[in-house]
């Protein structure tokens, strides 16, 4: 004899809220440590502030989590001066070990003809809410700590380049920050992207 299965507790029920509200102050303590531990990103900048932000903005919590599940380590670098908005970027010493081996975009995956990669850099930034650094962006990264001394990091191709069908990527090597061009649809093992949230 079947019998009815019987109602959720409000203890059960609670559960998943619970959870994820745990996994968010998980996060927020992974961010404020390493926002205390690197102060020199973030100089004049308060923890508090930027909590503050969050708090008012939950929803860019799933980009940050998306971040750093893929290895970017993000952390406030700036405020932007016109609109208030602190800026996170990814910190990894590394390109972000969890979105290596992409080409550029989708119009670069859909002209290989074999050998193609999972995804792209574009699509996987916009999946997780983020931008791609710009050559001037990954220039002022590299100005608050060594990046990208074993790997590179494909940032923002400007339009002209991208019509002829190349993109750009940038490294530091010998001690200096060089961006260098490449083909949009090729793709290495030790190339991901390094992406910037607005909060």
């Amino acid at each position: 004899m079947k019998t009815k299965a019987a109602a959720p507790t409000k203890k059960a029920r609670a559960s998943k809220p619970a959870s994820a509200s745990s996994g968010h102050d998980d996060l927020l303590a992974t961010l404020q440590e390493r926002f205390a531990a690197n102060p020199r990103r973030h100089q004049g900048l308060a923890w508090s502030a930027v909590a503050a932000k969050l708090a008012a903005q939950p929803a860019k919590l799933r980009s940050l989590a998306e971040m750093e599940r893929t290895g970017g380590e993000p952390d406030v670098i700036g405020q932007d001066r016109e609109t208030g908005e602190f800026l996170f970027v990814d910190c990894s010493a590394q390109s972000p070990a969890g979105r290596t081996s992409v080409c550029y975009d989708r119009a670069a995956l859909d002209s290989r003809k074999e050998f193609k990669p999972q995804t792209s850099a574009m699509e996987m930034a916009a999946a997780m809410g983020v931008t791609l650094l710009t050559a001037d962006q990954y220039r002022e990264l590299q100005q608050l700590g060594e990046f990208d001394t074993k790997s590179s990091s494909w940032v923002q191709a400007p339009p002209d380049i991208r019509a002829l069908g190349g993109a750009l990527f940038g490294d530091r090597r010998y001690g200096h920050v060089f961006i260098y061009h490449n083909g949009a649809q090729s793709y290495y093992s030790g190339r991901g992207f390094r992406g910037m949230l607005r909060v």
